[in-house]
């Protein structure tokens, strides 16, 4: 065989070994790319994403949409040409699979912790645009949750309410371990509770739960070279609002949504409309006092956003450096930092004077 054919020959094995295995060996990284946005303001699944029952609600316009990222699953393992592929695209993202799935993290226990966090969004989302307007939010301190296998299982439950320990009356959730660690461990501890079941009945009636139970716990050591008494409980934060929201979104998970949802609660409950039929997208995590955090996957989400028809984008001032080093063509970054900030923004686009409207800067 002439010389130039077997080393062509041999080079054309070589790149059909190496395509072969850029493809059949998989590479430690996962994807990031634009997920779908959705209007708060409008339907989803048929059904309106916002639902207010019980206050008098306004007719709204134009968009107020949240935006997601996609992400490849835990146990889905992109191979070398699909990662590079990746890396060379400009709309998604390749990083280390143990960026998105840390310490071994399974699909499961993903998509559970970011469930609990959209519902912790919910929350706050509500909380955040009630007192926005003014308008009062009962709060009241609950089991959040209660340890396998400690001294409080099967004898408090998540979504009890506890209105005292040991006769002293409890405002805040972190009152509660201040009163349990005041006993030894091995000693009694004396909650007053209403029962999940008796608070869920009252709020569903829209009242404030009664009969009150007093359930008796003996503290155990708290382990791991601590002597202070526990009982296995994660006390938490509960709230009784004036009257019904519901937030209707499937297949969504993690708490970035907050703020858009806040701001459609907003809207839906004043007169004028926030947007002026404009198209505004955002992001954001919010806590029940307006506070606007910082999320993940912002570039994606831009791109989202824009692919949706957004022409304006309320970003959380911790993001707005990485966002505005690579915006889409027609989107306007906004920067928030409270739900009062994205508010006063969206009256400036609503009149049309863009004049003083804070903008994202890349250093």
């Amino acid at each position: 065989m002439p010389r130039r054919t077997a080393t062509m020959l041999a080079s054309t094995l070589i790149f059909i070994a190496l395509l072969c295995a850029g493809v059949f060996f998989p590479v430690p990284y996962s994807e990031m790319s634009p997920g779908p946005t959705v209007n708060t303001l409008g339907a989803a699944g048929g059904e309106p994403v916002l639902k207010i029952s019980g206050r008098k609600t306004y007719p709204t316009s134009g968009n107020l949409n949240m935006t997601t990222v996609r992400v490849t699953g835990a146990d889905y393992r992109m191979n070398l040409v699909e990662a590079v592929y990746g890396w060379l695209a400009h709309d998604n993202v390749v990083v280390p699979h143990d960026t998105l799935y840390p310490n071994g993290k399974t699909e499961e226990q993903s998509t559970q912790e970011n469930a609990e966090e959209f519902s912790q969004s919910q929350e706050s989302a509500k909380v955040a645009a009630l007192r926005q307007l003014k308008i009062p939010v009962q709060s009241r301190v609950v089991v959040a949750s209660v340890v396998k296998d400690t001294p409080a299982e099967n004898k408090l439950h998540a979504g009890d309410v506890i209105r005292a320990v040991d006769g002293t009356a409890v405002k805040a959730p972190e009152d509660v371990a201040k009163l349990v660690v005041k006993h030894k461990p091995g000693e009694n501890v004396v909650f007053t509770v209403v029962p999940a079941d008796d608070a869920a009945a009252a709020e569903k009636a829209g009242k404030e739960p009664e009969g009150t139970e007093k359930v008796t716990i003996t503290t155990v050591e708290a382990g791991g070279g601590k002597s202070r008494a526990i009982v296995g409980i994660q006390a938490g934060t509960d709230h009784t609002f004036p009257f019904g929201i519901d937030i209707n979104l499937a297949d969504v998970g993690g708490p970035s949504a907050g703020l858009m949802f806040a701001l459609g609660i907003v809207d839906k409950l004043t007169p004028d409309r926030m947007t002026g039929g404009k198209f505004v997208a955002g992001t954001g995590t919010i806590d029940e006092n307006g506070k606007v955090g910082p999320i993940g996957g912002i570039r994606m989400k831009l791109v989202g956003a824009r692919n949706a028809g957004a022409a304006y984008f309320l970003t959380p001032k911790d993001n707005c450096a990485a966002a505005a080093s690579d915006v889409p063509d027609g989107l306007k970054l906004v920067k928030v930092d409270t739900i009062g900030d994205a508010a006063t923004s969206l009256a400036k686009i609503r009149s049309g004077d863009l004049s003083g409207l804070p903008a994202c800067s890349a250093s």
